[in-house]
């Protein structure tokens, strides 16, 4: 009886047959489930890097070609200043290039935005037309920068071999921003901020992580590519740096609420003079004619060249020290006529110009380095028209070094934070308030 009792004991503590092949089941269905997610996310990162690779060449072997001729035509102009007066017939040119191609309400890099929203679909002959448009107003002395026309047109050649390669249309929209890093990396000299600028530019509080690799690696190859081409990026060095102290912070904090002032101004100055063209004169042709007269009147009475094209020599002298009291404010009119009367370019290298020229004499008149304030002033303003912070900090990192770092970072979320709901692009949305923890989903204001 008792060793019945103790084999009935010895029964029930061993494990049921059926229970274990459920459990060894079971171990085996999880097993595949893992390595199904290890085989997608293997085939997704090798696929993303294979396709950012190719798209970091073809982008950035059509930037190089453009940062090249760009270089070649500012030496011609400066060589030749006189061809500023040809700047009307340039416009003539432009308007008429555009017409051919049906593109006359054209809407630059706000267009290449609206397509990573789904909301229009960028069109593949928009590159040649960016490409030769942008040449055109730099050779005869528009005031523009290359980096919004390179966005272009790295977003519509990206966007162009997403369908050659018969992606879909959601893989299409990490083409355009992969498309756009590069563009940006190759002209400027950024990867970094440049892979980061085209995930955080399209909706303010929200990024495409799913773009991160693909941006990231067509960004470092463009870069790479541009740079063994000859093509070296921007560097620059600030002077009579002093270490974080207590003062000059003060006195950053006020030049980053002017910056976030200023870069507001830049954008109503745009858009307003943008509306007041289209009620008032809405023929292109005399829209283009009447404002390339007035740059040109403007440009003669001034005697100087230096709102011609991007003005980098300009910026260079900012950070050295060397500014004319008003080239911020006349900067902000030279492109507002050029950009907003149909001539082709970009926004982001004249903010860079008028933050650093701001920057530099609000060093001069509050007696901390102008080289400083004018470095602090470039990704301020720079902030303020974009709303990308950290797209700002990483290219004060990269241009400046990390010296200044703690009031880069003050001068950027403090600007950032002033400078409200404005920007340069109306087809940003604002999707979280810069003032509280809400969702909004908005345009930026112009």
């Amino acid at each position: 009886m008792q060793q019945r009792g103790y084999q009935d004991m010895t029964l029930a503590l061993k494990p049921k047959k059926g229970k274990c092949e459920k459990n060894k089941m079971k171990r085996i269905e999880m097993c595949k489930f893992y390595m199904a997610r290890l085989y997608r996310n293997i085939f997704n990162f090798v696929k993303w890097v294979i396709v950012s690779s190719i798209v970091g060449l073809v982008v950035g072997s059509f930037s190089t070609l453009f940062a090249y001729l760009l270089r070649i035509v500012t030496e011609v102009r400066t060589q030749h200043p006189e061809l500023i007066l040809l700047l009307p017939v340039a416009g003539v040119v432009i308007v008429f290039l555009y017409g051919i191609f049906h593109y006359k309400n054209d809407k630059g890099t706000n267009m290449v935005l609206s397509t990573i929203h789904a909301q229009t679909e960028l069109p593949f002959k928009m590159a040649p037309l960016i490409f030769i448009s942008t040449i055109i107003t730099h050779l005869f002395g528009g005031s523009a920068g290359r980096e919004g026309a390179a966005l272009q047109l790295g977003g519509s050649i990206g966007n162009q071999l997403g369908r050659w390669l018969r992606f879909d249309e959601k893989d299409r929209r990490i083409f355009v921003m992969s498309g756009m890093s590069a563009a940006f990396s190759a002209i400027f000299g950024t990867p970094i901020a440049a892979a980061i600028f085209a995930m955080e530019v399209v909706s303010v509080g929200v990024m495409y992580y799913a773009a991160l690799v693909p941006c990231v690696f067509a960004a470092l190859i463009a870069s790479k590519f541009a740079t063994n081409m000859g093509i070296s990026p921007n560097v620059f060095s600030i002077h009579h740096l002093s270490g974080f102290h207590l003062t000059p912070s003060i006195k950053v904090i006020g030049l980053a609420l002017c910056c976030a002032a200023l870069s507001v101004l830049f954008c109503v100055t745009l858009h307003s003079l943008g509306d007041f063209y289209r009620d008032k004169l809405k023929n292109p042709y005399v829209r283009i004619i009447v404002s390339s007269c007035v740059i040109v009147l403007l440009t003669i009475i001034l005697h100087t060249t230096d709102y011609m094209g991007a003005g980098v020599p300009v910026i260079a002298n900012a950070i050295n020290g060397k500014v004319r009291p008003e080239a911020f404010l006349l900067k902000i009119v030279f492109t507002a006529l050029t950009l907003e009367a149909g001539f082709r370019g970009g926004e982001i290298v004249p903010s860079f110009y008028v933050g650093a020229t701001f920057g530099c004499l609000f060093g001069q008149i509050c007696g901390i380095s102008p080289s400083l304030c004018a470095a602090i002033g470039m990704v301020a303003v720079f902030c303020g028209v974009t709303n990308c912070p950290i797209t700002s900090m990483l290219i004060a990192f990269e241009l400046f070094g990390y010296d200044a770092v703690p009031y880069f970072l003050i001068a950027i979320s403090v600007s950032y934070l002033m400078s409200g709901y404005y920007g340069l692009y109306h087809d940003q949305t604002i999707v979280y308030s810069k003032y509280k923890t809400e969702y909004i989903n908005r345009k930026a204001r112009q």
